[in-house]
């Protein structure tokens, strides 16, 4: 049975919006001072040791147009382009990019992807499905990347009024550009 595992950049006061694309609103990209070598070392371990992508349908829509285009990085790209995709959407019709939709009841769906899959599901960015995967109960894990930097405005990983949870720690690593890496279990997995 695989696991669902959320990856998430944020910052100092939990902002995970538009960590690389200076376009999406007044603070976006804030993240680009804080990639550094072993930055892209952890993401390439995270992205390998996954089974899948798990994505809204925002975020696969930015993965989709930058990532096919994409070479190197140490065998990232070839990885993100070769990796199957589950993308949640009411929208979208057709999905390419070595892809699969789905509809409906995403929580439904995603607790049956978690059966039928051995390795795990990476979810990045999607914060509207990391929400409700939330919501229901459905993350197993959270590497939360936190960086030194405090927005102000910004959507948030955790929304004010959600559900109290607890989690246990599981490892800290930091990167040399300042960013500390948290991996969180869910005490419900």
């Amino acid at each position: 049975m695989g696991k669902v595992i959320v990856q998430q950049f944020v910052t100092l006061d939990g902002v995970m919006q538009a960590p690389g694309d200076p376009g999406e609103f007044e603070h976006g990209g804030w993240q680009k001072p804080y990639v550094c070598e072993d930055h892209l070392t952890y993401i390439v371990q995270q992205a390998n040791e996954a089974e899948a992508l798990l994505l809204g349908r925002k975020t696969y829509e930015g993965f989709a147009a930058a990532w096919p285009s994409a070479a190197g990085m140490r065998g990232l790209a070839d990885r993100m382009n070769a990796m199957p995709k589950y993308v949640v959407s009411s929208t979208l019709t057709h999905a390419a990019w070595n892809a699969a939709l789905i509809h409906g009841d995403v929580a439904d769906e995603v607790a049956k992807l978690k059966k039928q899959l051995t390795g795990d599901l990476l979810v990045v960015g999607s914060r509207r499905l990391t929400q409700t995967l939330m919501e229901h109960h459905l993350v197993d894990e959270y590497r939360i990347w936190v960086h030194p930097v405090v927005l102000g405005s910004g959507e948030r990983l955790f929304l004010e009024g959600g559900r109290p949870f607890s989690l246990d720690l599981a490892s800290v690593q930091s990167t040399s550009a300042g960013a500390v890496i948290l991996t969180y279990r869910s005490k419900m997995s």
